[in-house]
Protein backbone atom coordinates (compact mmCIF):
# COMPACT_ATOMS: atom_id res chain seq x y z
CA UNK A 1 0.00 0.00 0.00
CA UNK A 2 1.55 3.65 0.04
CA UNK A 3 1.44 6.48 1.92
CA UNK A 4 3.61 9.22 3.12
CA UNK A 5 4.41 7.50 6.10
CA UNK A 6 7.48 5.29 7.12
CA UNK A 7 7.14 2.17 5.60
CA UNK A 8 5.90 -0.44 8.23
CA UNK A 9 6.52 -3.61 9.06
CA UNK A 10 3.79 -6.41 7.99
CA UNK A 11 5.36 -9.25 10.60
CA UNK A 12 5.13 -6.59 13.16
CA UNK A 13 1.90 -4.88 12.10
CA UNK A 14 3.56 -1.66 12.91
CA UNK A 15 5.59 1.31 11.15
CA UNK A 16 8.59 1.50 11.68
CA UNK A 17 10.69 4.65 12.12
CA UNK A 18 14.00 5.13 10.42
CA UNK A 19 15.51 3.57 13.35
CA UNK A 20 13.49 0.32 12.82
CA UNK A 21 11.40 1.33 16.02
CA UNK A 22 7.72 1.55 15.31
CA UNK A 23 6.26 4.57 16.06
CA UNK A 24 3.63 6.47 17.47
CA UNK A 25 1.67 8.09 14.62
CA UNK A 26 1.33 4.63 12.51
CA UNK A 27 -1.76 3.08 12.78
CA UNK A 28 -2.00 -0.64 13.57
CA UNK A 29 -2.78 -2.58 10.71
CA UNK A 30 -4.70 -4.86 13.49
CA UNK A 31 -5.57 -1.60 15.43
CA UNK A 32 -9.04 -3.15 16.96
CA UNK A 33 -7.75 -6.32 18.25
CA UNK A 34 -5.15 -4.40 19.79
CA UNK A 35 -7.34 -2.36 21.97
CA UNK A 36 -9.54 -4.90 22.64
CA UNK A 37 -6.42 -7.15 24.06
CA UNK A 38 -5.09 -3.77 25.93
CA UNK A 39 -8.54 -3.48 27.32
CA UNK A 40 -8.88 -7.37 28.42
CA UNK A 41 -4.95 -7.00 30.02
CA UNK A 42 -6.02 -3.67 31.93
CA UNK A 43 -9.24 -5.57 33.07
CA UNK A 44 -7.24 -8.33 34.57
CA UNK A 45 -5.34 -6.15 35.97
CA UNK A 46 -7.72 -4.20 37.92
CA UNK A 47 -9.45 -7.79 38.50
CA UNK A 48 -6.26 -9.10 40.21
CA UNK A 49 -5.63 -5.73 42.27
CA UNK A 50 -9.20 -5.72 43.50
CA UNK A 51 -9.85 -9.21 44.37
CA UNK A 52 -6.36 -11.14 45.32
CA UNK A 53 -7.42 -13.76 46.70
CA UNK A 54 -9.14 -15.03 43.66
CA UNK A 55 -5.92 -15.85 41.80
CA UNK A 56 -5.93 -19.23 39.60
CA UNK A 57 -4.83 -22.36 40.53
CA UNK A 58 -1.56 -21.75 38.90
CA UNK A 59 -0.76 -18.71 39.87
CA UNK A 60 0.40 -17.52 43.38
CA UNK A 61 -0.22 -19.72 46.52
CA UNK A 62 -3.46 -18.39 48.54
CA UNK A 63 -2.29 -16.97 51.35
CA UNK A 64 -3.25 -17.80 54.82
CA UNK A 65 -6.84 -17.04 56.41
CA UNK A 66 -6.90 -13.76 57.88
CA UNK A 67 -7.44 -13.83 61.67
CA UNK A 68 -8.56 -10.92 63.89
CA UNK A 69 -6.47 -9.62 66.60
CA UNK A 70 -8.17 -10.95 69.02
CA UNK A 71 -7.71 -14.91 67.73
CA UNK A 72 -4.88 -17.29 67.95
CA UNK A 73 -3.97 -19.62 65.22
CA UNK A 74 -3.96 -23.09 66.08
CA UNK A 75 -3.14 -26.17 63.82
CA UNK A 76 -6.24 -28.75 63.96
CA UNK A 77 -3.90 -31.29 65.24
CA UNK A 78 -3.15 -29.04 68.26
CA UNK A 79 -6.52 -28.27 68.85
CA UNK A 80 -7.56 -31.69 69.15
CA UNK A 81 -4.50 -32.07 71.77
CA UNK A 82 -5.71 -29.54 73.46
CA UNK A 83 -8.93 -30.40 73.67
CA UNK A 84 -7.96 -33.64 74.95
CA UNK A 85 -6.46 -32.09 77.67
CA UNK A 86 -9.32 -30.02 78.70
CA UNK A 87 -11.01 -33.48 78.70
CA UNK A 88 -9.27 -34.79 81.74
CA UNK A 89 -7.76 -31.87 83.83
CA UNK A 90 -10.67 -29.50 83.32
CA UNK A 91 -10.10 -26.06 82.30
CA UNK A 92 -7.16 -23.37 83.49
CA UNK A 93 -9.93 -22.01 85.29
CA UNK A 94 -11.20 -24.46 87.06
CA UNK A 95 -7.45 -25.61 87.52
CA UNK A 96 -6.76 -22.30 89.63
CA UNK A 97 -9.88 -21.43 91.19
CA UNK A 98 -11.40 -23.83 93.40
CA UNK A 99 -15.21 -24.36 93.16
CA UNK A 100 -16.87 -22.79 95.73
CA UNK A 101 -18.12 -25.68 97.50
CA UNK A 102 -14.39 -27.15 97.81
CA UNK A 103 -13.11 -23.67 98.89
CA UNK A 104 -15.37 -23.78 102.05
CA UNK A 105 -14.56 -27.44 102.73
CA UNK A 106 -10.65 -26.34 102.98
CA UNK A 107 -11.45 -23.39 104.92
CA UNK A 108 -13.42 -25.63 107.50
CA UNK A 109 -10.87 -27.96 107.67
CA UNK A 110 -8.34 -25.23 108.38
CA UNK A 111 -10.83 -24.11 110.93
CA UNK A 112 -10.50 -27.55 112.63
CA UNK A 113 -6.78 -27.77 112.45
CA UNK A 114 -6.56 -24.35 114.40
CA UNK A 115 -8.93 -25.56 116.55
CA UNK A 116 -7.56 -28.84 117.18
CA UNK A 117 -3.93 -27.20 118.15
CA UNK A 118 -5.37 -24.33 120.50
CA UNK A 119 -6.97 -27.24 122.36
CA UNK A 120 -3.47 -29.07 122.13
CA UNK A 121 -1.40 -26.05 123.48
CA UNK A 122 -4.37 -25.08 126.37
CA UNK A 123 -3.66 -29.05 127.47
CA UNK A 124 -0.12 -28.49 127.58
CA UNK A 125 -0.25 -25.27 129.38
CA UNK A 126 -2.87 -26.46 131.84
CA UNK A 127 -0.75 -29.76 132.84
CA UNK A 128 2.21 -27.02 133.08
CA UNK A 129 0.35 -25.15 135.51
CA UNK A 130 -0.98 -28.14 137.41
CA UNK A 131 2.41 -29.42 137.54
CA UNK A 132 3.98 -26.50 138.55
CA UNK A 133 1.23 -25.87 141.34
CA UNK A 134 2.03 -29.74 143.00
CA UNK A 135 6.01 -28.89 142.75
CA UNK A 136 5.40 -25.94 144.33
CA UNK A 137 2.82 -26.77 146.90
CA UNK A 138 4.72 -30.02 147.36
CA UNK A 139 8.43 -30.23 146.20
CA UNK A 140 10.26 -27.25 145.56
CA UNK A 141 9.97 -23.66 146.21
CA UNK A 142 12.35 -20.86 145.01
CA UNK A 143 13.36 -18.25 147.93
CA UNK A 144 14.69 -14.98 148.16
CA UNK A 145 16.36 -14.20 151.77
CA UNK A 146 15.99 -10.71 153.25
CA UNK A 147 18.50 -9.28 155.75
CA UNK A 148 21.79 -10.82 157.07
CA UNK A 149 20.43 -12.68 160.18
CA UNK A 150 22.30 -16.14 158.68
CA UNK A 151 25.46 -14.52 157.63
CA UNK A 152 27.85 -15.24 156.90
CA UNK A 153 26.15 -18.41 155.79
CA UNK A 154 23.62 -16.95 153.00
CA UNK A 155 23.50 -13.29 152.52
CA UNK A 156 21.28 -10.68 151.39
CA UNK A 157 19.75 -11.15 148.06
CA UNK A 158 20.83 -14.79 148.14
CA UNK A 159 18.35 -17.09 145.83
CA UNK A 160 17.67 -20.39 147.71
CA UNK A 161 15.52 -23.87 146.84
CA UNK A 162 13.45 -25.14 149.14
CA UNK A 163 12.74 -28.44 149.52
CA UNK A 164 9.23 -28.43 151.19
CA UNK A 165 9.31 -32.74 150.55
CA UNK A 166 12.07 -33.42 152.97
CA UNK A 167 10.08 -33.28 156.10
CA UNK A 168 6.94 -34.88 154.81
CA UNK A 169 9.36 -38.10 154.93
CA UNK A 170 11.72 -37.45 158.30
CA UNK A 171 11.55 -34.99 160.64
CA UNK A 172 13.86 -31.74 160.94
CA UNK A 173 17.39 -32.11 162.65
CA UNK A 174 19.53 -30.67 164.25
CA UNK A 175 21.73 -27.87 162.12
CA UNK A 176 19.56 -28.17 159.22
CA UNK A 177 18.66 -25.23 157.74
CA UNK A 178 14.84 -24.34 157.37
CA UNK A 179 12.14 -21.55 156.20
CA UNK A 180 9.22 -21.17 158.26
CA UNK A 181 6.54 -19.07 158.77
CA UNK A 182 6.95 -16.49 161.36
CA UNK A 183 5.05 -17.63 164.25
CA UNK A 184 4.43 -14.35 165.58
CA UNK A 185 3.24 -13.25 161.85
CA UNK A 186 2.49 -16.52 159.89
CA UNK A 187 2.62 -14.25 156.45
CA UNK A 188 5.94 -14.02 157.03
CA UNK A 189 8.79 -16.37 156.48
CA UNK A 190 11.88 -16.84 158.17
CA UNK A 191 15.04 -18.86 157.23
CA UNK A 192 17.07 -20.23 160.79
CA UNK A 193 19.37 -23.07 161.79
CA UNK A 194 17.93 -25.80 164.14
CA UNK A 195 19.19 -25.91 167.36
CA UNK A 196 17.41 -28.38 169.37
CA UNK A 197 14.63 -30.81 168.70
CA UNK A 198 11.67 -31.56 170.88
CA UNK A 199 12.77 -33.24 174.51
CA UNK A 200 16.82 -31.53 174.03
CA UNK A 201 17.21 -29.00 177.28
CA UNK A 202 18.92 -25.69 175.77
CA UNK A 203 21.35 -23.53 177.68
CA UNK A 204 22.99 -20.36 176.03
CA UNK A 205 25.64 -18.65 178.54
CA UNK A 206 27.71 -15.49 177.05
CA UNK A 207 26.67 -16.44 173.81
CA UNK A 208 27.89 -20.09 174.00
CA UNK A 209 25.09 -22.32 172.96
CA UNK A 210 24.65 -25.53 174.94
CA UNK A 211 22.53 -28.78 173.79
CA UNK A 212 21.62 -31.32 176.66
CA UNK A 213 24.59 -29.77 178.25
CA UNK A 214 27.09 -30.28 175.27
CA UNK A 215 28.97 -27.52 173.80
CA UNK A 216 27.27 -27.20 170.05
CA UNK A 217 29.86 -26.27 167.34
CA UNK A 218 29.54 -23.26 166.28
CA UNK A 219 32.74 -22.75 163.99
CA UNK A 220 30.72 -21.19 161.10
CA UNK A 221 29.88 -17.92 163.51
CA UNK A 222 32.25 -15.22 163.07
CA UNK A 223 33.97 -13.60 166.15
CA UNK A 224 32.52 -10.55 165.31
CA UNK A 225 28.89 -12.20 165.13
CA UNK A 226 28.69 -13.82 168.33
CA UNK A 227 26.37 -12.56 171.01
CA UNK A 228 26.84 -12.27 175.05
CA UNK A 229 23.42 -13.06 176.84
CA UNK A 230 22.14 -15.80 178.60
CA UNK A 231 19.51 -18.12 178.45
CA UNK A 232 17.67 -21.16 179.77
CA UNK A 233 17.95 -23.95 180.70
CA UNK A 234 15.16 -24.70 178.55
CA UNK A 235 13.05 -27.92 177.20
CA UNK A 236 12.03 -28.32 173.65
CA UNK A 237 8.36 -29.29 173.89
CA UNK A 238 6.86 -32.43 171.38
CA UNK A 239 6.01 -31.29 168.10
CA UNK A 240 8.40 -27.83 168.62
CA UNK A 241 11.56 -26.88 167.79
CA UNK A 242 14.67 -24.20 168.84
CA UNK A 243 15.81 -22.36 166.03
CA UNK A 244 18.83 -19.38 166.22
CA UNK A 245 20.03 -17.12 163.24
CA UNK A 246 23.76 -17.67 162.68
CA UNK A 247 24.49 -14.04 162.79
CA UNK A 248 24.01 -14.44 166.81
CA UNK A 249 24.11 -10.56 167.57
CA UNK A 250 21.67 -9.54 164.40
CA UNK A 251 19.04 -12.20 164.79
CA UNK A 252 15.67 -12.63 165.84
CA UNK A 253 14.84 -15.91 166.91
CA UNK A 254 13.97 -18.46 169.22
CA UNK A 255 15.91 -16.72 172.18
CA UNK A 256 13.16 -13.53 171.75
CA UNK A 257 9.21 -15.17 170.52
CA UNK A 258 9.79 -18.75 171.72
CA UNK A 259 9.70 -22.34 169.66
CA UNK A 260 8.58 -22.68 166.42
CA UNK A 261 5.96 -25.40 165.78
CA UNK A 262 6.47 -28.12 162.88
CA UNK A 263 3.77 -27.57 161.30
CA UNK A 264 5.17 -24.33 160.63
CA UNK A 265 8.29 -25.73 158.93
CA UNK A 266 7.92 -25.34 155.20
CA UNK A 267 10.63 -26.88 154.36
CA UNK A 268 14.52 -27.52 153.68
CA UNK A 269 17.35 -25.36 152.00
CA UNK A 270 18.80 -27.15 150.10
CA UNK A 271 20.74 -25.25 147.27
CA UNK A 272 22.22 -21.59 147.07
CA UNK A 273 21.50 -21.14 143.22
CA UNK A 274 22.26 -17.35 143.25
CA UNK A 275 24.91 -15.59 142.97
CA UNK A 276 26.42 -19.05 140.71
CA UNK A 277 29.99 -17.56 142.19
CA UNK A 278 28.95 -18.65 145.62
CA UNK A 279 26.63 -21.58 144.57
CA UNK A 280 26.64 -24.61 146.60
CA UNK A 281 24.09 -27.45 148.43
CA UNK A 282 23.30 -27.68 152.09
Amino acid sequence: MGGDGPPCNKKLRAPLSQHGAPTRDCPSIDNGRSLERRARSTEDRHHVNEHPEELPAWGTPHPPERISPDESFLDPRQLELFEGELSVTGSPTERLLPSGDASADRVVQQFGVWAQELIEWAKTLASAAVYATVIVTFGFQVARVDGLSMAPTLADQDRLIVNKFAYHLSAPRKGDIVMFYYPIDPDKSFVKRVIAVEGDTVRIVDGRVYVNEVAMDDSFVLPEYRSHEDVGPQTVPRGYYFVMGDHRNNSSDSRDWGMVPKKYITGKVQVRWWPLSHARAF
